[in-house]
């Protein structure tokens, strides 16, 4: 969320458009489209109940007696952080169900592999990789597709999402656990729920592919990246489908608007405990700056208002369901105003900041709070 306020601060984005590849004829033929050769592997953050995938697939298989679910925000080093002091002090679980949205996305794959993977995302957030991400601003501007290139980033992934991590991922799936990504298809301004596991377990020869495009199109801040088109088909026709950051619909991929808004328990049986783990990488409480009177920074700081705002909506839908069907609700957040330069948005020391808040809060015992507490 940080990083597309700080970006949105440089210019007014304004819309552009380059239309060069086939795509879907019209609504009804975009909202039947499925992904050819994987079966059901997405869904809908804004599906009915009767829709949700019949695929055992999506469902956790656990035998044990409760179900963890890890739900991790945009941005980054602080739920690093967490996760870093989590392993040090050997309680953090092994999690059934790992969701990430935004730069969350590229964190959530190695937070679902578990510990061995700490030290990949501290270098990832803290070495100063990530502000190699706004090194290449496209000479267009405005009117191009984005305002930065999007080869960093997928060099970035690429690099790092291998066919080692593809085949871990899909070994996990095997044995019942999920990771799970949110993207935007912004043609049909719908939330799409990949099934990362079944995707990695497939066995096609373009899964590797699928999965680093996935997760390069949830990380694609819209109008700063490019969109990411993946290749679609309904009734024979097959045609390009533009996907682009999760965060445009939901800044933490929790569980789909109908279960939230029902009494249906996520857990197998009504004696499995579960456990909700949200981690948001931002601030929920109020953060004090003078707002310059421009444009640029009053659009960016009203947009922060409504994603801030956004979140909390959607963290006391968990939370109100959670107390309905008897789930643990566990929320950690930026809790204090962490000095940040809109004009310098992946600075390294300010990564370095926040890493070191998640870190040390959680070692402290003071990180979980049992409710969404605002102010």
């Amino acid at each position: 969320m940080r990083v597309l306020i700080a970006l949105l601060s440089f210019a007014f984005v304004l819309p552009g458009c380059t239309e060069t590849m086939d795509r879907a004829l019209d609504a009804k033929e975009a909202e039947t489209a499925s992904i050819a050769g994987y079966g059901e592997i997405r869904t809908y953050l804004d599906a009915r109940l009767d829709e949700a995938p019949k695929d055992i697939d999506w469902e956790p298989a656990t035998k044990r007696d409760r179900v963890d679910m890890l739900m991790i925000s945009g941005g980054g080093a602080f739920s690093v952080g967490v996760l870093s002091a989590w392993s040090a002090t050997k309680t953090r679980p092994r999690f059934d169900i790992v969701t990430g949205v935004s730069t969350g996305a590229l964190i959530a794959p190695f937070a679902f592999l578990g510990s061995a993977y700490d030290d990949t995302l501290v270098h990832l957030y803290t070495s100063g990789v990530a502000e190699e991400l706004a090194s290449s601003k496209r000479a267009s501007g405005l009117i191009g597709p984005s305002l930065l290139k999007a080869d960093p980033l997928r060099r970035m992934i690429e690099q790092f999402i291998t066919p080692a991590i593809l085949r871990q991922v899909a070994a996990e799936h095997c044995k019942g656990r999920r990771l799970l990504v949110l993207t935007t298809n912004l043609d049909t301004q719908r939330a799409v729920v990949w099934n990362m596991g079944a995707i990695a377990a497939s066995g096609r020869p373009d899964a590797l592919r699928l999965f680093q495009d996935i997760m390069v199109a949830s990380a694609s801040i819209p109008g700063v990246y490019p969109a990411v088109m993946i290749k679609a088909e309904s009734g024979g026709h097959r045609f390009e489908e533009m996907h682009s950051d999760g965060g445009s619909a939901s800044q933490v991929l929790m569980l789909p608007q109908a279960l939230l808004t029902s009494s249906h328990r996520l857990g197998p049986a009504k004696r499995t405990a579960v456990n909700f783990y949200v981690i948001v990488n931002n601030a929920l409480m109020p953060e004090f700056a003078k707002t310059p009177d421009t444009t640029r920074f009053v659009i960016a700081r009203a947009f922060s208002i409504f994603v801030k705002s956004q979140t909390q909506s959607a963290l006391t839908a968990l939370y109100n369901y959670s107390k309905l069907t008897g789930a643990h609700f566990h929320l950690a957040s930026i809790d204090v105003q962490v000095p940040y330069s809109m004009l310098d948005p992946f600075n390294t020391q300010y990564m370095c900041a926040v890493y070191s808040l998640g870190y040390a809060e959680l070692m402290a015992g003071t990180l979980w709070r049992d409710s969404p507490v605002f102010r």
